[in-house]
């Protein structure tokens, strides 16, 4: 069998989102069901393991993903959150989680041919050390920070470090930080800087988003791309879009220069529509042509 480019493994969620003039909406979320359609986009053979109760079952269709290319993972409870809103923009806003999906188990996980296990999670507790153990010896790891800082706290969402980073961090081919994520886990407000800590600390490629930006750190050079959205309406699934995409790319085999310039069109042109990313291939070299020529 023709091994899986990269599996794409984290809790689906139930989302309540409130905009800054009080409109609400309810959709699909979780850092799996944006990181899997940017990855597929961009050609890559793309396993999705999705967590959520199986009355839920209906989350899969969000993924557009063939079925035997994905599987529910059991979970008594399926994650439900809330984001409020409070500019057009959506860079400041409120979570909160009213349900929490079950720790992903290595037992769990397909066992299916695969390059790449991305941990796309959203709350601490969600992949526990013993997942992460024997994902790496299985293939090559990466992961969110996301998921191991952000602690669901009577149903507040607040952020610590991660107590098991000096552990684990060398278990991670491929991390990504947003910015405040970055600080959080090095102490450093320079982005650069916290890239560096982190992967000094053993990551082997460290990514840093930001909303001007996106950061690439391979251990020799600092890469930067900017981002160019014409407008901010799909700014929900950002990091997650970024790194489905670059991770696909890094596994096709694009350097780090070329996987951080697609990766960073595709983030521009997917913030400019709501939704994961529904666009091809094609439609993101198109805006790289457009717009970073």
């Amino acid at each position: 069998m023709v091994p899986y480019d990269l599996m794409i493994v984290g809790p689906a969620t139930r989302d309540r989102n409130t905009d800054y003039t009080g409109a609400e909406e309810y959709i699909v979320g979780g850092a799996v069901t944006y990181c899997t359609p940017a990855a597929m986009a961009a050609g890559a053979r793309v396993f999705a393991a999705v967590k959520a109760n199986g009355a839920d079952r209906d989350v899969l269709d969000a993924f557009h993903v063939d079925r035997g290319d994905m599987v529910l993972l059991p979970s008594a409870a399926t994650t439900l959150m809330s984001n409020k809103y409070f500019t057009p923009d959506r860079e400041r806003r409120q979570c909160g989680c009213q349900a929490q999906s079950d720790p992903v188990t290595l037992e769990e996980i397909p066992d299916v041919p695969c390059r790449l296990y991305h941990l796309a999670g959203l709350l601490y507790g969600d992949f526990p050390n013993s997942l992460i153990e024997g994902l790496h010896d299985r293939g090559m790891v990466s992961a969110d920070a996301q998921g191991f800082l952000r602690h669901n706290e009577g149903g507040e969402l607040r952020f610590h470090d991660w107590a098991d980073k000096m552990r684990y961090l060398p278990y991670m081919d491929f991390f990504k930080t947003d910015a405040a994520e970055a600080e959080i886990l090095t102490g450093l407000t320079d982005r650069a800087a916290a890239a560096k800590q982190l992967y000094a600390w053993g990551a082997k490629e460290v990514m840093v988003s930001h909303n001007s930006e996106i950061m690439v750190y391979d251990g020799s050079q600092v890469h930067t791309c900017p981002i160019k959205a014409r407008n901010l309406t799909g700014r929900t699934g950002r990091g997650d879009t970024t790194f489905g995409s670059y991770l696909a790319m890094r596994m096709l085999g694009a350097d780090v220069a070329q996987a951080l310039l697609y990766a960073t069109a595709c983030v521009s042109l997917k913030m400019e529509t709501p939704g994961p990313f529904r666009g091809t291939r094609a439609d993101v070299e198109d805006y790289i042509r457009q717009f970073y020529a």
